[in-house]
């Protein structure tokens, strides 16, 4: 059978479009594999971001990136605004990277990649722009500062996106009493922040660092200071220093008048209860040393030191006590005489062993117990044997004196009993002295 001319050309048409619609399905059933992937970026103003648009799966789809404005920026490695500052950095089926650099906060905003499939697919990237602040300034401060007075520092900077943060440190020591003020700038992107440190001046802050930190995510953990030293006047603040603790009579004493303030203050002057230095002589004043030499009780009394700078003057006291010299006795022994046989002179051995303990007993009260010294109860035994021995020797030497006395009375007597005169009582005695034994006399 044979076909008509218009038969077959409809029937090659048909085929055609079968053909076509089996096609057209089978890129769509690829296709849907098929999505572009992208990542959110942040960047500080005045650097490079980097945009990359990523596809596993692709069977030569085009992929494009536009801008915030829809404006293309690329289509595949084909460049399509005329931006000096975008660049292709990879241009494949399965990726399109772009670079951005010297970017304003003007660039910041939803950047779109697109998958040119059936239907076309996108993928979302934000890029972030942050704001540099600019390095801080500390204002309200004035040279010098009197003590006492109010002082109000404000630390300020601009153009931080997000507003940055501001803290006060005062010798590396954080401050936290601090008011902090937050403002728009013109451009309504960027913020102008502001903090304000308010204290009184002390002698204590003199000298000492004041900073102001600006922290921010853009700086990379490197924070702007800024940094002031105060400088702070006051008054003198005087004391007095002592070289002796206890002065006696003879010695001699140093004082020494310390005296801080700023301006530093002028040399001091030193008085005695209210007036002049009463013995030049002895006491000399070199700057703020007074030197007393030879105390003595007349230099007790009050001593002033007195210093004084532009801003004031101070002054403080010092009581000075000279004591008397205080002298330790040394223990002493005495030895009686033992041929010594009268009652007057036993009276004077025993007066002079009562001065002798009296003597022992007899310490300096402020004698350190550490220190070495004799034995007493050791000096105290030996006295008492040698007044026991020396009375005992006494006693025994009394009564054979008392004898001899009485034996010689009764001799006498006895020859004068018989005798006339005193001649013939001699002789009378002398004949008589085979018996004189017999007849002795014992006083006891």
């Amino acid at each position: 059978m044979r076909l008509k001319p218009g038969a077959l050309l409809r029937f090659y048409s048909l085929c055609g479009i079968l053909v076509q619609v089996a096609a057209t399905k089978n890129k769509a059933r690829g296709s849907q594999g098929q999505f572009p992937l992208t990542q959110n970026v942040t960047v500080v103003e005045g650097g490079t971001a980097n945009l990359t648009c990523r596809v596993d799966q692709n069977d030569n789809t085009s992929l494009q990136w536009s801008n915030p404005a829809q404006q293309t920026l690329y289509f595949d490695d084909k460049k399509a605004l005329r931006d000096n500052r975008i660049e292709l950095v990879r241009a494949s089926w399965h990726e399109l990277s772009i670079s951005v650099s010297d970017v304003s906060l003007s660039d910041e905003g939803q950047y779109t990649c697109s998958l040119f499939t059936m239907p076309v697919k996108t993928s979302k990237a934000f890029l972030t722009v942050l704001g540099v602040p600019e390095k801080p300034q500390i204002t309200g401060f004035t040279s010098p500062v009197m003590e006492g007075e109010r002082m109000q520092l404000t630390c300020k900077t601009s153009g931080s996106k997000p507003a940055a943060d501001i803290r006060w440190f005062k010798n590396d020591k954080e401050v936290k009493d601090v008011k902090y003020v937050k403002e728009e700038d013109a451009n309504r992107k960027t913020f102008t922040v502001s903090s304000t440190l308010d204290f009184l001046a002390d002698r204590s802050d003199d000298g000492a660092v004041v900073s102001c930190r600006v922290d921010h995510e853009s700086l990379n953990s490197t924070p702007q200071i800024a940094m002031q030293v105060l400088e702070i006047h006051y008054t003198p603040l005087v004391k007095i220093i002592s070289s002796n603790s206890w002065p006696e009579e003879g010695q001699s004493i140093i004082l020494t008048c310390e005296s801080k303030g700023k301006p530093v203050p002028e040399p001091v002057l030193w008085t005695k209860d209210g007036g002049e230095l009463p013995d030049p002589e002895r006491m000399v004043v070199n700057g703020r040393v007074l030197s007393i030499s030879f105390l003595n009780k007349t230099d007790n009394g009050t001593y002033r030191c007195e210093a004084k700078n532009p801003i004031g003057r101070n002054s403080t006291e010092y009581v000075l006590i000279v004591h008397d010299v205080f002298n330790t006795l040394l223990p002493t022994t005495v030895i009686p005489s033992l041929t010594t046989a009268t009652v007057t002179t036993t009276v004077a051995l025993t007066t002079s062993t009562t001065t002798s303990a009296t003597a022992i007993s007899t310490r300096d009260p402020n004698a350190l117990a550490g220190q070495t010294g004799p034995d007493h109860a050791l000096i105290g035994g030996i006295v008492a044997v040698v007044v026991f021995v020396t009375l005992c020797s006494i006693i025994l030497l009394g009564r054979y004196l008392a004898r001899h006395k009485g034996t010689y009375l009764t001799n006498e007597a006895k020859g004068a009993e018989d005798a006339p005169d005193a001649d013939t009582a001699i002789i009378n005695a002398e004949g008589s002295q085979v018996n004189a034994e017999e007849k002795k006399e014992y006083f006891i």
